[in-house]
This record gives structure tokens, C-alpha cells and sequence, in this order.
């Protein structure tokens, strides 16, 4: 299985944004699983999985490596 192009030819900016928009989509998945299970029906059941720090986390980490590779992304 071979690299497609648009990543074997891409600089550090790009990569670090597609790197970023990723930890971006899994923050949302995480914000998601949080506000399931925040309106559950049965409060007692208890989960193991810190949604919400995992969410920030993401967040943080995503938002940040978009933040660097954007003005580089932008200028070409």
C-alpha cells in the first residue's frame, strides 16, 4: 500500500493541519459522546471514560496545531 501524493508531497504545515483538523474531528466525537451521556435516562449507570477532559484535551491540542500551520497553509 503506497502513500497518496497529496501526503508523500506535502510540507510540515500541511501535515500538521491535517493533524489538527483529525484531534479537531475527534474532539467533536468526544463533545458527542459526552452530551449522550449527560442525557441518559438511567443516572446511576456510571461510565468510565472522562469525556469531558478528553474533549478539552483534543480541543486544545487540535485548535493549537491548527493555529501554528495556518498562516503557512494560507500563504502557499
Amino acid at each position: 500500500m503506497s502513500e497518496p501524493d497529496f501526503l508523500l508531497f506535502a510540507n510540515d504545515a500541511e501535515l500538521l493541519a491535517l493533524s489538527g483538523g483529525a484531534l479537531i474531528l475527534l474532539a467533536m466525537a468526544a463533545m458527542r459522546m459526552d452530551r449522550r451521556r449527560s442525557r441518559r435516562r438511567d443516572i446511576d449507570r456510571v461510565g468510565w471514560v472522562p469525556w469531558t477532559g478528553l474533549f478539552v484535551t483534543l480541543a486544545v491540542l487540535g485548535g493549537g496545531m491548527l493555529a501554528l500551520a495556518l498562516p503557512v497553509v494560507i500563504a502557499g
